[in-house]
Formats: C-alpha cells, sequence, structure tokens
C-alpha cells in the first residue's frame, strides 16, 4: 500500500440501513460515500431504474464504500471508526479496508471506449482515440458525467435508427428541426445535427448534462445550430424529430407534452424503456401517432411513430 494511495472502507447493508451507516462514515471523515447495487449484475429485477424528479430510489441490498484521505493509516482509520461508531451508540458493522491508487477515475473508462459503427457511414468516437474511417461521418463523443456514450441498448437503438438513414446520404436529416428530450451527453441531438438536422434543441433536468452535453457539441462543431436548457425550452416548440431516451414513468406523464412536440408527420422515436412496457406506452400515445414495429435489444426497447 503506498503512501499516494487513497483508502476505502466497503461494507454491506440493507435499504433501511443507509442513512445510519452513511453518518457512520462521515462521522469517521470519509471525503465521500458511494452506494453501490450489490448484485451488479444483468438481472433486470434488480435493476433501480432512473427516478422521476423528486423521486429517491435505492437498491434492497447495497454496498456502502467510504472513501478517506490519503494521509491517514490503517491503525488510524479503525480508530477514527470505531470512535464514530461510539459516539452515534451504535456496533461497529463488519467492514473491510482497501487501498485506491491515485488515478483520474472519472477518465478511466476511455481506456477501453472503442470506436462504434451505426449505419453504414456514422461513428461515435471517443475524443482521444482517431476517427476510423475519414469519409463517414464521425462523432467525438466524451460524456464527462453524463449519460450516453453509446453503449447502452437504448441509447444504440437511437443511434441505430439515425445510422440507418447514411446509407444513402450523409445528411439524411437535411433542414429538419429535432428535439433531443433528455439529452444526457447530448450525442443525440449533436448526431441530428451531424447528419443535417437545421437545428436541434437538447434539454434535460440534469445540469451535469447540459454541460457535457455543450462541451461535445462544441467538439463537433454543431453549438452554433444548438439550444441546451431544461425542458421548458422546449414548451412551444413542434418539431420535424423528437427523440425521448427517457425511461417508462417520465414517458407516460409527458405524453401530452412530447405529443405537442412533434408536428403532423413528424416522427417521435421512444427509447429508455422495456420490452413489457411497449404496449401500454403505444395505448398511452396512439390518439396522435402512428407506431411503426417496434425494436428489442437485451430486453430494452425502441419505439417509432408518425404524428398523425
Amino acid at each position: 500500500m503506498s503512501a499516494q494511495d487513497w483508502l476505502e472502507v466497503t461494507l454491506g447493508t440493507t435499504r433501511d440501513r443507509v442513512d445510519a451507516l452513511e453518518e457512520w462514515l462521515f462521522e469517521a471523515g470519509a471525503l465521500s460515500v458511494t452506494l453501490q447495487d450489490s448484485h451488479d449484475d444483468e438481472d433486470l429485477s434488480h435493476a433501480v431504474l432512473e427516478p422521476v424528479p423528486g423521486e429517491v430510489r435505492l437498491w434492497d441490498e447495497l454496498t456502502l464504500v467510504g472513501l478517506f484521505a490519503r494521509d491517514i493509516s490503517l491503525e488510524s482509520l479503525h480508530g477514527r471508526l470505531e470512535m464514530a461508531a461510539q459516539g452515534l451508540n451504535m456496533a461497529v458493522p463488519d467492514y473491510s479496508i482497501s487501498s485506491l491508487a491515485d488515478r483520474a477515475w472519472e477518465r478511466t473508462w476511455m481506456d477501453t471506449y472503442e470506436p462504434m459503427q451505426f449505419g453504414e457511414r456514422f461513428w461515435i468516437c471517443p475524443s482521444n482515440a482517431p476517427v476510423p474511417d475519414e469519409r463517414a461521418i464521425n462523432l467525438r463523443l466524451d460524456p464527462g458525467m453524463a449519460f450516453g456514450t453509446g453503449t447502452h441498448p437504448t441509447t444504440a437503438q437511437c443511434l441505430a435508427w439515425l445510422g440507418a438513414q447514411t446509407a444513402h446520404s450523409l445528411r439524411p436529416l437535411e433542414g429538419r428541426r429535432v428535439i433531443d428530450y433528455g439529452c444526457g451527453s447530448g450525442v443525440l441531438a449533436i448526431a441530428a445535427l451531424m447528419l443535417g438536422a437545421e437545428h436541434a434543441w437538447a434539454v434535460d433536468i440534469d445540469p451535469q448534462a447540459l454541460t457535457a452535453t455543450r462541451e461535445n457539441a462544441t467538439r463537433n462543431g454543431v453549438i452554433d445550430r444548438l439550444e441546451v436548457g431544461m425542458p421548458e425550452t422546449v414548451e412551444r416548440l413542434a418539431v420535424e424529430l423528437l427523440m425521448a431516451n427517457i425511461l417508462f414513468k417520465p414517458l407516460m406523464m409527458l405524453a401530452d407534452t412530447l405529443s405537442n412536440a412533434v408536428m403532423p408527420g413528424g416522427r417521435l422515436l421512444i427509447s429508455g424503456i422495456l420490452s413489457e412496457q411497449m404496449e401500454p406506452l403505444r395505448l398511452r400515445y396512439n390518439e396522435h401517432f402512428d407506431f411503426e414495429p417496434g425494436q428489442v435489444r437485451d430486453g430494452w426497447a425502441l419505439l417509432s411513430a408518425i404524428r398523425r
């Protein structure tokens, strides 16, 4: 263990004990506390999907990881944890301590992030890698702390739909106006602009997503045709293409808002939903839309519909 290593205290718990154990770790001097799914698997029954605004959800079984400063010795950390427990009148829970080498952890994912092809002539490339095809449309992406690298099936299906349009033209969205509702990294709005869209609006309730979107749009030379903001930004718009890569509950709640934002003859792309949620969403939106056959990948679905 190097003197430059951080120390992590890790313990398992259940949802009802999270607050008390977080308080214990912070009382002992933790710089941060991370909550993780104890299962960490592909079973969707274990997943906690995106909450609606104001809602907080946790897994039933969690792992807490407290990060402590590099200048604390193991002996001192054990003592701090015991003293913190005494001060809170609680028993010391079972825990383990490990070291964490000092790295730029928020950038580590870039080491294994490879260019991805969607359609014949459209690529998503990490910002630190060479482009694979100079003749194609190459979107340089750095999501920062926001969702949307193209690796998750929800984003990938939207990108695949966009990429499929490049079979006959590099500018298949020429002249269209586009809304990316729940933009995350901004990848869908930026892709649309690079594929010829006249103007795009990228909206999200997460300020980190808006920051990442602006940075990615600037990196790809489309910031002058993109407006980034909170959902109120698009309240009075009606566009030719609206992409909503959010989740089931918000999509149900926002049905009227999203329907009004698509002009007659325009297209709605819905992603972020599970396959079993396709039919309820069709029923919720079918007053205004004609749906095409849906697509499913790894349990996640994409719906495409035309506004009547």
